[in-house]
């Protein structure tokens, strides 16, 4: 067995580690649950605890069990780095440990093949166990059943999680629960540090999402060609042809896009982050070969590619990790627990919704390594994602009971609108991507909805491309307010030097809320500056006032409610 390991040579803990490091040895309890957002720090949190506990002799043993093969590599490599040997390479078949090593690390699903190979390692020793990513246990009956079989007779199991648990009815195993006002229970975090905290303490880069819209042409089986704006309400199985039709790589949206993000990178490493580096987040992997060839065309790079089932995936990532290469593609082989802090701008060209792995994919965006570093994601403007952007800093827990489909947010339901008809039945089956053309919808930071829809390739876009890269959150706000003023500005310059152009006789709906909604931006900017008050602190209280959902989805109502009882706020 090799030595113990001496807790305080381990690198400097950041406060909530400390924080939650003392409340972990207050309660010494079997069971501790902690969520904290991506990039926080939660696996030198892991390994500080199972330093302390192998030390002091309360545990032998640790398990570490984590949801990729990759990441199993990734612990053992963090371990070895404060004394902690994990053996990385274990299987099934090798029944027990070696005497090399203080633990093992293992899949969810290598534990849910053999549950009771684990429950006889985890007895033959006092043994802590780290479920990291636990909601993973509660993917399947045979993986959450088969976690608890194998680490009841643990001494210590410590939880994990970084991102929002999902609403299910697989209780996750060593979890608790308690029921809500609405009778439904749910999951009983022992610490949590979510992102707003972590932005405040600088632990993590504020995000910059720019969401882009335009105009999508398909023709389905039937010989019909349908079209819509991809922003526009609509119903979930056009929302979905209309966003399926923006990913197609054989459109305009995709190379647009992705020639804005390249744009933005090279301002961000211009700016102070060097080696800054772009991922674009594939669907499957049919789209992520074709994306690479796209990133080939516009860059003049080859980007690095990372297939799921690709055996040399693990050692593309690391090899991209500390290289000097620009672009990865990536299906969702690095949508959880990976780390590249170099990461800065991202492209989410996948129709994955469900709040799990938006949050999963944004966090390889937000580690911070120094003060003023900033994240930039590009994305659909499809209301789903929109309101995921608005929302970052919400908490979700693991809710019991509720239908998955209640938020609108299930990838299920999308895949199935992909797949499916509408009420009308004029969708059919199968359909053919004819067009998609790209143009900024609108900039989304803290909450807050800024900018006005912008042409692709426009001085008014490389405005928004062109924000500095190292910014704190204060000062992308304040940045983010003034190209808006001086956009609406500009527009009401336009209409004045144009008086022979008559005014439509009636607006569109879709026209009629994106009025609307400058309306309220340029309204919630002017409140700003006579209070002080944050925009997304304006915003959320529009919502308290008003109800409906972030103003990026609300409807043309809700929009004109807020205008008006923001004329009332002092």
């Amino acid at each position: 067995m090799p030595p113990r390991p001496t807790p305080e040579a381990g690198p400097s803990l950041r406060a909530w580690q400390r924080r939650s490091l003392v409340e972990y040895f207050r309660r010494r309890d079997p069971d501790f649950l902690t969520v904290a957002t991506p990039g926080a720090g939660k696996t030198a949190f892991a390994l500080r605890i199972a330093a302390e506990l192998l030390a002091d002799g309360t545990v032998e043993a640790v398990t570490v069990v984590a949801p990729t093969e990759h990441l199993k590599t990734q612990w053992a490599s963090a371990g070895s780095r404060v004394g902690i040997h994990l053996d990385a390479g274990f299987r099934n078949a090798d029944i027990h440990t070696s005497t090399d090593f203080h633990g093992a690390v293992l899949t969810y699903a290598q534990v849910g093949m053999a549950p009771q190979v684990h429950r006889r390692r985890t007895m033959t020793r006092r043994t802590l166990v780290i479920l990291d990513e636990i909601h993973h246990a509660g993917d399947s009956r045979t993986w959450g059943d088969g976690v608890k079989a194998a680490f009841e007779p643990a001494v210590r199991r410590l939880a994990l999680t970084g991102t929002p648990f999902r609403s299910d009815e697989n209780p996750i195993p060593f979890v608790s629960y308690e029921p809500g006002r609405d009778g439904l229970a749910r999951s009983k975090a022992d610490t949590v540090y979510g992102y707003a905290d972590a932005l405040r303490d600088g632990v993590v880069r504020p995000v910059i999402f720019l969401a882009y819209s335009g105009e999508t042409r398909w023709r389905t089986s039937a010989g019909d060609e349908l079209s819509a704006r991809l922003g526009e309400p609509m119903t979930q199985d056009l929302i979905a042809q209309a966003w399926r039709t923006a990913l197609d790589p054989s459109g305009d949206w995709i190379p647009q896009v992705i020639r804005a993000a390249e744009a933005r990178l090279q301002v961000v490493r211009s700016g102070g982050m060097t080696d800054a580096a772009g991922l674009v987040i594939a669907s499957d992997q049919q789209a992520a070969r074709a994306y690479a060839k796209v990133i080939e065309q516009v860059t003049g790079e080859r980007a690095a590619l990372v297939l799921s089932d690709d055996p040399g995936a693990s050692a593309r990532i690391a090899e991209f990790t500390s290289s000097g290469q620009r672009w990865m593609v990536a299906v969702r082989m690095v949508s959880e627990g990976v780390d590249i802090p170099r990461l800065a701008v991202g492209v989410y060209a996948t129709s994955a919704s469900t709040p799990l792995y938006f949050a999963q994919a944004i966090g390889r965006f937000v580690r911070a390594r120094r003060p003023g570093e900033t994240a930039t994601v590009f994305l659909p403007s499809v209301p789903h994602l929109l309101e995921l952007a608005s929302e970052m800093e919400t908490q979700r827990d693991h809710v019991l009971g509720r239908s998955k489909e209640a938020d609108g947010l299930d990838d299920a339901l999308l895949d199935r609108a992909q797949r499916a008809e509408n009420a009308s039945g004029s969708l059919e089956k199968q359909f053919e991507a004819l067009s998609a053309t790209a143009e900024l919808d609108q900039v989304i930071f803290d909450g807050a909805s800024f900018a006005t829809p912008v042409l692709a390739g426009t001085p008014e876009e490389k405005e928004y491309l062109g924000l500095p890269g190292l910014l704190t959150p204060d000062q992308v706000a304040t940045l983010l307010t003034k190209r808006q003023a001086e956009q609406v500005v500009s527009s009401r310059r336009t209409m004045v030097a144009e008086p022979s152009v008559p005014p439509a006789p009636e607006q569109s709906s879709g026209a009629r809320r994106i009025s609307l909604r400058k309306q309220l931006n340029t309204l919630v900017a002017g409140h700003h500056h006579r209070t002080n008050m944050p925009h997304g602190k304006i915003h959320a209280e529009l919502r308290r006032l008003c109800g409906g959902p972030p103003s990026a989805q609300a409807t043309i109502e809700q929009l004109e409610e807020r205008i008006a009882a923001l004329h009332t706020m002092r």
